[in-house]
């Protein structure tokens, strides 16, 4: 057996009998603790699959039969064993292989995952393909149970049901998301893992009557009672209702287990579910114990494990949390609501503290937005605490059910702007986008801490919808003012060569570009935006006073197209004396990598502004 590092692939498992792999699938947990302790990634995951990613590898054959990974996070395993071990060191880094599948960087990953709940849905119309063109592969969707939260998969099994062909879900069943998972879903899969007394009725009766002339025809005729027992002991019924053909609960860690049911399935031309039962964290006893812990990590000593950290510094997160702790301590109506993160939002504090307001509904952002409408319009001021990339994923619920009613919810966008490793599905960078235009909403993108925390009081006091967007990381400290915040543009200096517009967090990137600028002689000013919209006509007058200069350039952690700066552009379209020039990530999608390194490459660190104002000096003059 090649090692691990010279590039596996399925062809190389197929012959190994179950010790091998065995052998191999403890290999693999080894080099997952050690190239994830020094890259950074989802681990706990990937620990928890092992022995199913084999499996799967060892009884379809792949590229010909097409594997779905919902989210996609768990997927090292399936990159290890399809020829990119000895490119596992670059997982996540800056040109490096990505912690999600991608079709361009492998035959063997067959859709693009980020976002959970949809692969089920993508399965379905990659059998319906097939179907049309009268082949015979395989088509399996691998979904974890946090995944089982999101309506997605509903709507996809209630298809699938009627079209009755065949199709593979494997559900990955561990009970946890990122943290344990919440819901009558995940109580009803709890139940079905614990019913061993319908598979040992089966298993029984089938021995009995195999041992009896004309046995096996009698138990295949049972129908009705097998029907009637199962009703009677297993909740799984549920997917057999749909048109689903359940089979588990099965260890999935037990390999010779998995490749049987696996091979038995392989062979049935109908839409069934495999349900496998999983240990998040599998042969890591750090992960094993808290397996939310090290669902995402950063890189850490694998013979220690994750210690604490002992930077006091506050993320944009904790501020938000520390914050929103504070004024509900005063005002018993709001409530905050996560859809399954509500550690990574900075909420593990609220949470503790008011329990009865602190809403988790699983991963299922459509339903959040409509649950914090229906919250508005009952008295309560909602906080949905979600991070920019998901959002995106209830923009109709923000539309219709919240702003055209003008109820006051307020959006805690965290991760606005890029994000670093996590690439292309979790980028944050086109909300000012997709909510500048929303009416009714105000759109607040507050540059520091204090900031921050003045955001969300005022969002407080609004009638109406508000979107507060943040980036992720470390909260930088409050640059000297000369006022007390408001909800306005404000000036920090004035720039009789330029003046830079700073959204969000750029506009500390502009303060460090005028330095540089200044030590070239260059005057440039810079104005902290704070809002996005809605901008009033006192508003655009402090652009417009700013704009003696004739030139504005705006720098924003969004994408250029329907960004900030088209939104100041339209204040001077009248006027040809100011040319507005705008900063921004491009009309595309970002590859991964650090924050700082994204911001370099794409000229929106403090160096790049500062070239970027020369260059229009230069073509100026």
């Amino acid at each position: 057996m090649k090692k691990i590092e010279q590039g596996i692939y399925p062809s190389d498992i197929k012959d190994l009998n179950i010790e091998e792999l065995q052998k191999l699938a403890h290999k693999i947990r080894k080099k997952l603790i050690v190239s994830v302790s020094e890259t950074g990634g989802h681990l706990a995951s990937n620990l928890g699959v092992v022995e199913l990613t084999l499996a799967l590898h060892k009884v379809f054959d792949a590229p010909k039969d097409k594997i779905i990974w919902d989210v996609g996070h768990q997927s090292y395993v399936h990159k290890l064993i399809t020829g990119r071990g000895d490119r596992f060191g670059t997982l996540r880094q800056m040109d490096g292989i990505s912690g999600f599948p991608k079709r361009e960087e492998s035959p063997y990953d067959t859709f693009d995952t980020g976002h959970s709940s949809n692969s089920i849905s993508a399965a379905l119309g990659m059998v319906a393909a097939r179907d049309l063109r009268g082949e015979n592969n395989s088509v399996i969707a691998v979904i974890g149970d946090g995944s089982f939260t999101g309506g997605m998969v509903y709507e996809a099994m209630n298809n699938a049901g009627v079209m009755d062909t065949g199709l593979i879900i494997i559900l990955n069943d561990n009970e946890m998301s990122i943290s344990k998972n919440e819901g009558s879903m995940s109580q009803s899969l709890r139940k079905m893992r614990t019913s061993e007394k319908y598979n040992r009725i089966k298993k029984s009766l089938k021995e009995k009557l195999n041992k009896t002339p004309s046995g096996s025809k009698l138990y295949n005729g049972l129908h009705t009672l097998r029907d009637v027992v199962k009703y009677m002991t297993v909740p799984g019924t549920f997917f057999e209702e749909l048109g689903i053909r359940y089979f588990g609960p099965v260890d999935g860690h037990n390999l010779e287990e998995l490749i049987d049911v696996l091979s038995q399935v392989k062979q049935l031309n109908r839409p069934v579910v495999v349900h496998c039962v999983t240990k998040k964290g599998k042969g890591y006893k750090p992960a094993e114990r808290r397996p939310d812990k090290y669902h995402g990590v950063s890189e850490f000593d694998p013979r220690k494990g994750i210690q604490a950290s002992s930077d006091k510094k506050l993320s944009y997160s904790d501020v938000f949390g520390n914050t929103l702790c504070r004024l509900a301590e005063k005002d018993k109506s709001i409530v905050a609501i996560s859809a399954a993160m509500i550690s990574g939002t900075g909420l593990s504090g609220f949470a503790e503290k008011y329990p009865d307001r602190m809403f988790d509904v699983g991963i299922a952002e459509e339903h959040a937005v409509t649950f914090a409408a229906g919250l508005a319009a009952s008295g309560m001021k909602p906080v949905v605490a979600v991070y920019s990339t998901f959002l995106q994923r209830a923009y109709d619920q923000i539309l219709i059910d919240v702003c055209m009613q003008g109820l006051p919810v307020i959006f805690a966008i965290d991760r606005a702007g890029v994000v670093g490793a996590d690439g292309e599905t979790h980028h944050g960078v086109f909300d000012i986008s997709y909510l500048s235009h929303m009416p009714g909403l105000t759109v607040l993108a507050p540059s520091d801490e204090t900031e921050l925390e003045k955001a969300i009081e005022y969002a407080m006091t609004l009638n109406g919808p508000c979107a507060i967007r943040y980036p992720r990381g470390t909260a930088l400290k409050s640059a000297e003012r000369t006022s007390a915040w408001r909800p306005a543009p404000y000036v920090f200096r004035a720039g009789k060569d330029i003046m830079l517009v700073g959204v969000g967090k750029m506009t500390d990137n502009c303060l460090k570009a005028a330095d540089i600028l200044k030590k070239q002689g260059i005057n440039a000013g810079v104005i902290d935006a704070r809002k996005i919209r809605p901008l009033t006509e006192e508003d655009k007058d402090v652009y417009r006073r700013s704009s003696f200069s004739g030139r504005l350039l705006v720098v924003e952690d969004n994408v250029c197209t329907g960004g900030f700066g088209n939104i100041i552009e339209s204040i001077f379209a009248a006027d040809p004396k100011v040319k507005v020039y705008k900063m921004g990530w491009p009309d595309e999608f970002i590859a991964h990598g650090t924050q700082k390194q994204l911001e370099a490459l794409w000229g929106l660190d403090p160096s790049g502004i500062a070239d970027k104002v020369r260059e229009i000096i230069e073509r100026k003059a």
